[in-house]
């Protein structure tokens, strides 16, 4: 049941009106997020994740479908999601520049309708999760923008909310920042069951660690939505693995290998690190219909008097799956890109 989902999204439209013509910047989204789930968008530039946001978060109106968050309806319900999320964007300069980090995150507090003391008392826990006990006191124009960051992230968690949306939350950051800010994130999830994160990000490592499904996004559509596992499965049916040899098996040598059950192909691969090692070795590349086929050909290539001396699974990253979905980088958007946010 939709209520019963952190976010439900059904033919989700947005068209924006312009010349010559208009731009479909959501073009019948369907979406389920369940709740406790931390949940990714991929796109490139102008692929409509930032125009799904602003729907879900009640900041912008969609043209058609329906969607509902936290049970509430977007167009009709919107003070009441407003109580259960919040949202932190990268590069976001809320605030007043004149106020310390103390002063302003109560003053986020009293916009959230906290009572005073309950606010104080929030403040300062959020300051010292997010580790800015040292900047407590200091004017916000002053913070680098690792640290203006770790202030938004304590701002969007002054209310609770039980649907948290990170629209690039480390974009600019350095590794360190990104790293706090991410443990950040993971520890606030695990501090109650049912809180649900909605990340955007251009970063595939930080989508593959963090994520639990994914949906990949392009021109107002979802093109594919799952776990990281079964997104880069898509683009790999098969196991591959990399099988370096001190000599090339006797008795039909790659022959013998490709005609075992479950072998669907088995060529060789020699580099530099194979050559290097020994004038003899070799380097197999063997792709196997399953990982259990793996045993076969290990004992296969010992009773034909090789010894193995290398192995390793190539794994296709979510990257791979990226760009054969969409067919460019995070960075290239088609002459309408700019419209779509």
């Amino acid at each position: 049941m939709p209520d019963d989902l952190s976010i439900h999204a059904r033919a989700l439209t947005r068209v924006y009106k312009a010349k010559p013509e208009p731009v479909t910047a959501l073009g019948g989204v369907d979406l389920d997020v369940e709740p406790g789930e931390y949940f990714g968008l991929l796109g490139p530039n102008g692929a409509g994740k930032t125009t799904l946001i602003k729907i879900l978060t009640t900041l912008l109106l969609p043209t058609s479908g329906t969607a509902r968050v936290a049970g509430f309806d977007v167009v009709t319900e919107t003070a009441k999601i407003r109580r259960v999320i919040n949202m932190v964007a990268g590069g976001e300069q809320s605030g007043y520049g004149l106020l310390t980090v103390r002063e302003q995150l109560w003053m986020f507090s009293q916009f959230y309708g906290l009572p005073q003391r309950d606010g104080w008392r929030k403040v300062d826990g959020l300051i010292e999760v997010t580790g800015l006990q040292e900047q407590r006191d200091q004017k916000v124009r002053t913070l680098s923008t690792g640290q203006r960051q770790k202030l938004n992230f304590a701002r969007g968690l002054l209310n609770d909310p039980w649907v948290l949306f990170l629209d690039e939350p480390t974009l600019g950051l350095d590794v360190a920042a990104a790293r706090d800010l991410r443990e950040h994130t993971l520890a606030w999830k695990a501090g109650a069951p049912g809180r649900t994160l909605l990340l955007t990000t251009h970063y595939m490592v930080e989508a593959e660690q963090l994520c639990d499904r994914i949906a990949i996004v392009d021109r107002g559509r979802i093109l594919a939505l799952g776990t990281p596992g079964q997104l880069r499965r898509r683009v790999q049916a098969e196991s591959i693995f990399r099988i370096e040899l001190d000599h090339l098996p006797e008795n039909g040598g790659l022959d013998a290998i490709a005609g075992l059950p479950g072998v669907v192909s088995a060529v060789r691969t020699d580099d530099e690190s194979s050559e290097g090692a020994g004038a003899d070795r070799v380097a197999l590349k063997v792709a196997l219909a399953d990982d259990s086929a793996l045993t076969s050909v290990v004992t296969a290539v010992a009773e034909r008097g090789s010894h193995l001396v290398g192995l390793a699974k190539s794994e296709p990253s979510l990257e791979d799956v990226f760009v054969e979905l969409v067919g460019r980088g995070f960075g290239a958007s088609d002459e309408d890109g700019g419209s779509r946010s």
